[in-house]
């Protein structure tokens, strides 16, 4: 393990803070631990941070709205921790951006399992720099009027807007382009998705294929770009043309 990982707390239980404050280091991370979210912004800008843990019952700014913030700057993984129950709460955090998450109470060596595993994810991405060797040699696409260019990550709308994709949103459009027209069951989404980079999780594919829906299909007059097929995956509706990087705007 890299002694020089650094985990972020944000946890207003004292009791939680010291346990990961004593556990974790044990496994060769530092832990900083914070009991609301007052500090993070200038923590991210003035220190190198790993991972952040982070509770969603804050006082102040709960942990939805600084997730929400966070993955307005910062790819940085994020894995949050609940004591509500509530299947929604959970989706909620995943859509905005979280990576993972933990319900309360939880052992140690539990988040310690989900620490290593997203952090593993965020270390093959980096690894691959984002552009696979498998993608480098890919021609960027048309589809329903959209541009998409693998290799630059880039995305345009139809009326000439870029659109930001997270990893996994891209991991999961670059799938689809690569499959039009046939349905793909999420195992099968998983699997492309490793082609491209940091795979999808399994837990929250539904959820980042809402958010990428919501992307690609606000200028399509209603028309489904991606087709739900009960029980069987989902399935890319439009044509997917190759296009010259000259015709790229």
């Amino acid at each position: 393990m890299n002694t020089s990982q650094r985990i972020y707390v944000v946890d207003d239980d004292v009791a939680i803070c010291r346990v990961l404050e004593r556990y974790l280091p044990q496994y060769g991370f530092e832990v900083q631990s914070a009991s609301d979210g007052s500090d993070l912004e200038s923590v991210l800008a003035t220190c190198r941070t790993d991972l952040i843990i982070l509770d969603l019952g804050l006082p102040g700014d709960d942990g939805f709205t600084l997730t929400r913030d966070i993955r307005a700057t910062s790819e940085v993984p994020i894995i949050i921790l609940t004591g509500r129950n509530e299947e929604v709460d959970r989706v909620l955090g995943l859509e905005l951006g979280a990576d993972d998450y933990v319900t309360k109470p939880f052992s140690p060596r539990e988040l310690l399992a989900r620490i290593k595993a997203v952090l593993r994810r965020s270390r093959r991405a980096d690894r691959a720099g984002h552009t696979p060797a498998d993608v480098i040699n890919a021609a960027p696409v048309t589809f329903a009027d959209w541009e998409f260019d693998l290799v630059d990550r880039r995305l345009v709308s139809p009326s000439g807007v870029e659109v930001k994709l997270s990893n996994s949103e891209f991991n999961l459009l670059a799938a689809f382009v690569a499959a039009p027209n046939r349905v793909l069951s999420r195992g099968e989404l998983l699997s492309l998705s490793r082609k491209y980079g940091d795979e999808v999780l399994e837990r929250s594919i539904d959820i980042q294929i809402f958010r990428l829906r919501q992307k690609i299909e606000d200028s399509c007059n209603g028309v489904q770009l991606i087709e739900t097929q009960r029980g069987a995956g989902y399935f890319f509706t439009p044509e997917v043309n190759p296009i010259r990087k000259s015709e790229l705007r």
